[in-house]
């Protein structure tokens, strides 16, 4: 059978982070999305926020230190990923997103704007350097 994982993701930073380097010296990040949501319940709107880790390697890690920041607008495509561990004796699990593309958005006040010109792509495979 075949499989299909891609998502993505529009939303906002909801922290500052900090890029690490593995052994190897690949760059790596994690950082966290707020993805806003209106639903209308009866006659009033209602505000939902999801909140979504995800890591990001290599360029696309060093360019998200260099331009993002708590509350930047970034678009992220990527695959999700279902990280697994045991803890006092506890599975946990957490489904998490690996960052393949990221696309830097401008600052916005309104939530109704669609992308704008300027914006900016990078992914791994694709980076300015």
């Amino acid at each position: 059978m075949a499989s299909f994982n891609k998502t993505i993701l529009l939303g906002n930073i909801t922290r500052d982070f900090e890029v690490r380097h593995t052994p190897a010296g690949t760059a790596v990040t994690d950082i966290s999305l707020a993805i806003n949501d209106r639903t209308k319940s009866g006659d009033e709107w209602v505000e939902n926020t999801t909140f979504v880790d995800v890591t990001l390697w290599g360029k696309t890690a060093e360019i998200a230190q260099k331009y993002l920041s708590k509350g930047s607008p970034v678009l992220i495509e990527g695959r999700l990923k279902l990280d697994q561990w045991e803890s006092d004796g506890e599975k946990r699990q957490k489904l998490k997103v690996v960052g393949e593309r990221l696309q830097l958005l401008p600052k916005s006040n309104s939530n109704t704007q669609g992308l704008a010109s300027g914006e900016t792509s990078y992914n791994n495979a694709d980076m300015p350097f």
